[in-house]
């Protein structure tokens, strides 16, 4: 059913856009009349609505599929444990699952990372809920979107990444004449992992009285609040006791006369990344909405729009044949801000350390009978190859 929904919300979406486009080449270059501005601004809202409910609705299938598969995936519990019958407490977890009891008891020994009496199937927490929580992280930042190189390590140590910054060149060189040396030139990067963390706190109420996705409410509280705050040192960070954003280490590719870009200022961007980057596979568009809604309306000269949105669920917009990936953590257009991103960002490393460590004590709200949740993903990120794989948009007040 949510399939079903979100596949007639995405029409509803492509209609309005189709809406917008024909008031744009209604006016054919004069300016709109306040009639039109008002559909525009009406249609821009509806898409948004849209895109908002079709992402909504997406997210409520890969729930209902993540219960199917917690589901199929509980096994029998270890009978050395002693107490209760194995195959009661089992059925007892799958009714629960499958919402046709409230709560479920097991002996506080049977389950992992949590203390006191366990309820709400505790034993799944651990396989459930990191996969709840990746996903997350991915919706809420755009650079984890737009395909990264993404390392994941056991441990947090420091991580030394050998680069080159310049190759050997060669001359033309007469007969007996000394040959010039030339020499390669190598940088190291240095990968760490800083911490980020959130706690949430669950009353015994919402435990005792919720249906089966109470492991998908929380995971989706813990996993945007972790993942906005990786996601915006991801984008800005200094590089100082923080990862260094892809923003921070961007290149200027082009410096343009206004302070949001033109048609021409993004085809000499685009163009001032070499075709090695640009040929890559995670070559893409980053920006704020703010100024995608800018971007969608610029037009080439023979007044077709550079932005051609997706027919294709789930596939991401197109801008000058490029993939568009937004971020709200890429600066907004101003003076000598870098306020668009173009090129492969998969020169752009993420390092996850240790994975993500999630954590529950029934013991440290136990006055105010709360349950306490906390999640800590140890993280860096750096753009490793930096001889120009991502550049910049920089704008100039006029």
């Amino acid at each position: 059913m949510s399939l079903l929904l979100a596949r007639r919300a995405f029409d509803e979406k492509l209609r309005a856009e189709t809406e917008i486009r024909s008031i744009f080449d209604a006016a054919d270059g004069r300016d709109l009349t306040s009639e039109e501005l008002a559909s525009v601004d009406r249609l821009d809202g509806e898409v948004r609505s849209l895109g908002d409910r079709v992402a909504e609705l997406m997210e409520q299938e890969q729930r209902s599929r993540d219960a199917a598969d917690a589901l199929a995936r509980l096994a029998p519990l270890d009978e050395s444990d002693g107490g209760a019958d194995v195959d009661d407490v089992g059925a007892q977890l799958r009714s629960f699952l499958r919402g046709e009891q409230r709560s479920v008891v097991v002996a506080p020994e049977r389950r992992d990372l949590v203390k006191g009496t366990a309820t709400a199937g505790g034993n799944t927490v651990p396989t459930t809920f990191y996969g709840r929580l990746v996903e997350h992280m991915v919706e809420v930042s755009g650079v984890l979107a737009a395909g990264p190189t993404l390392l994941e390590t056991a441990s947090g140590e420091s991580i030394e990444v050998p680069t080159t910054t310049a190759f050997s060149t060669a001359a033309l060189t007469a007969e007996a004449a000394a040959i010039a040396e030339s020499d390669p030139a190598f940088a190291k990067r240095t990968l760490g992992a800083y911490k980020y963390g959130a706690t949430i706190q669950v009353s015994r109420e919402l435990i005792d009285d919720t249906a089966v996705d109470l492991l998908g409410f929380i995971a989706a509280q813990a996993g945007r609040a972790v993942g906005n705050a990786l996601g915006a040192a991801l984008v800005t960070g200094s590089g100082s006791s923080q990862p260094a954003g892809v923003a921070t280490q961007a290149t200027a590719g082009k410096t343009g006369a206004a302070t949001t870009p033109t048609t021409d200022d993004l085809i000499d961007l685009m163009y001032s990344v070499i075709s090695p980057y640009r040929a890559s596979s995670s070559c893409c568009w980053m920006f704020r909405d703010a100024t995608a809604a800018h971007l969608r309306k610029l037009k080439d000269d023979n007044g077709q729009y550079l932005w051609q949105p997706s027919l294709v669920l789930g596939q991401p917009d197109m801008l000058l044949g490029k993939p568009v990936a937004t971020d709200p953590n890429v600066a907004a257009a101003d003076n000598s801000a870098k306020s668009v991103l173009f090129g492969d960002f998969s020169a752009f490393w993420v390092r996850l350390a240790g994975g993500v460590r999630f954590e529950r004590s029934d013991d440290f709200a136990f006055s105010s009978d709360l349950v306490t949740f906390k999640v800590v993903a140890r993280a860096d990120g750096m753009t490793v190859d930096q001889t120009g794989a991502i550049k910049a948009f920089v704008g100039v007040s006029a």
